[in-house]
């Protein structure tokens, strides 16, 4: 009987160590940081996802236009937290986001605040932004995927790539991505 305990005990540990082991480090880049203090890569993304996809689900909070056009993990549902005005901001030299107004209300429409959402934007930066939002809207169990979609730039000032975001996140782990569209994960706008 004590053999048995033991065998389970360090099955326990094991399967804790685990799941431990899935987990990022707290993100250097405050912008990612997040209330809840719960991080992902986005390779840990696509493997959480993986194990249980009936109770992980892949929160894409970028807009549409990014999705569609810049491409998305397969299964990701896109419901963005902010979106495009197509006005020009000087001061920036960017085409500035505006919050969309109806974010928490149309992910509720979705998922219940319990759900385990792994949320994931381009870098890591809006994700975050929009988990604070969450949290105020009640949802309790959010990951950040913290290297984002594009990844982080790549700072190597001797590189071809320098500046493009070729480092890390998912386009560049080797998880499923696409363009191709699915009516049931896409963002569609109420009249």
């Amino acid at each position: 009987m004590k053999r048995r305990a033991s065998i389970w005990v360090s099955m326990l540990v094991l399967v804790a160590f685990s799941a431990a082991a899935l987990a990022a480090d707290v993100p250097s880049d405050e912008k990612k940081r997040t209330s809840l203090n719960k991080y992902v890569t986005a390779l840990e993304a696509y493997e959480m996802w993986k194990a249980d996809p009936q109770k992980v689900a892949i929160l894409d909070v970028r807009t549409p236009e990014e999705y569609v056009f810049v491409g998305h993990p397969a299964m990701a549902v896109n419901i963005p937290s902010e979106v495009w005005t197509g006005k020009w901001s000087d001061e920036k030299k960017d085409f500035p986001l505006a919050p969309n107004p109806d974010f928490e209300a149309q992910v509720k429409t979705r998922f219940k605040t319990d759900d385990t959402l792994l949320v994931i934007c381009r870098s890591g930066h809006r994700s975050a932004a929009a988990i604070e939002r969450l949290v105020a809207a009640g949802f309790t169990n959010l990951y950040n995927v913290v290297d984002g979609f594009e990844g982080d730039k790549v700072a190597d000032a001797e590189s071809y790539f320098k500046g493009k975001r070729m480092r890390n996140g998912w386009k560049n782990s080797g998880a499923p991505w696409t363009y191709d569209l699915d009516p049931n994960l896409v963002f569609m706008q109420k009249p």
